[in-house]
């Protein structure tokens, strides 16, 4: 089959033809039919997340249709099914016309999803859900959001509107802050824009949003809780800048305020079943609208190097889908 390969932390990523991989107990093969580029994905690329082994595929969601099982139940149950589904941690991901993963990350995709909604039904819908939750259940009365032109702050945007939780959105461009109020955001700053701190911190002690949700990292965390309220939890899920942190411990200690990480895989890991399912069944109610992505482009596996700078320059244009040619058939 056709891959996707990197060789090395941070390395060129190349196209080349690997074995058709095989599903073992528990496991299943599909036949990949769309890909997105995410953020995520960019990070690991670029070194800013450790990737266990090399060479390795990235992709850390797709869809497409189960063709082969291992053994067990479950695997048995997904044969000949469409699915989304994610790669297990520290083995090849989507980027390729195969991928063998656990049953157990696959999810039947309901009849009136296609593919290529199907290929972004799990990190970024599943990550938004999980954020409004969080807020619901941690009492807090309000969020802000750094990167709220992507995909994901479009997506919070709609459910913050759905479940009543004002959300503070955050921008880099003067056109973005039109785009999302036509979209029904209450409130956006630009970062950019003079006075934009004094404005952040009065609007978030007006609105006490005490929930940040922070992709960039880097030098902008230690501005975020600087001015949002006492007793604050900033949670970090992406590192965009590719900076370190570097904060004033103060900020902790002295005004009670959290710092933590969220990574979709390990907060899935500590629900149940039931719970995953129930989740699954959520998303796809709520995919066609409220958690919809746009797609910008489509483009063959070959296209990656290209895919990755035009997503990199504009990612809040829309998803870019990486679609394999699939000349193999097991």
């Amino acid at each position: 089959m056709r891959a996707v390969r990197q060789h090395g932390q941070g390395g060129a990523l190349t196209i080349e033809t690997v074995p058709l991989p095989e599903p073992g107990p528990g496991e299943v093969l599909i036949r990949i039919q769309a890909t997105p580029i995410n953020p995520s994905d960019l990070a690991m690329i670029r070194g800013n997340t450790l990737v266990s082994r090399y060479p390795y595929t990235p992709g850390l969601e797709g869809s497409g249709i189960v063709v082969k099982a291992g053994s067990g139940l479950f695997p048995a149950l997904r044969k000949g099914k469409r699915v989304a589904c994610t790669p297990v941690p520290g083995k090849d991901g989507a980027w390729a016309e195969y991928m063998v993963t656990s049953a157990m990350r696959c999810s039947p995709l309901p009849a009136h999803i296609a593919p290529e909604e199907g290929s972004m039904m799990l990190v970024n819908p599943m990550t938004a859900l999980a954020f409004i939750d969080m807020a619901r259940k941690g009492k807090h009365l309000a969020i802000v959001n750094n990167v709220a032109a992507s995909a994901l702050g479009k997506m919070l945007i709609r459910l913050s509107v759905k479940y009543d939780v004002p959300l503070i959105n955050i921008v880099r461009k003067e056109s973005q802050v039109e785009a999302l109020e036509q979209l029904g955001a209450a409130y956006v700053l630009n970062s950019n824009e003079d006075g934009f701190r004094e404005k952040l911190r009065q609007l978030a002690r007006d609105l006490g949003a005490t929930l940040v949700l922070d992709a960039v990292a880097g030098r902008q965390t230690s501005g975020l809780l600087e001015v949002v309220p006492r007793g604050s939890r900033l949670i970090v899920y992406a590192r965009l800048s590719g900076e370190d942190i570097s904060l004033d411990p103060a900020l902790l200690i002295r005004d009670d305020k959290q710092l933590s990480g969220f990574y979709l895989g390990n907060w899935l890991q500590s629900k149940n079943l039931l719970f995953k399912m129930r989740l699954v069944h959520r998303v796809g109610r709520l995919l066609p609208d409220i958690l919809a992505s746009p797609v910008s482009r489509k483009m063959p596996l070959e296209s990656v190097e290209e895919a990755l700078h035009l997503y990199t320059e504009s990612m809040s244009a829309g998803k870019i889908l990486l679609i394999p040619a699939q000349s193999h058939r097991p």
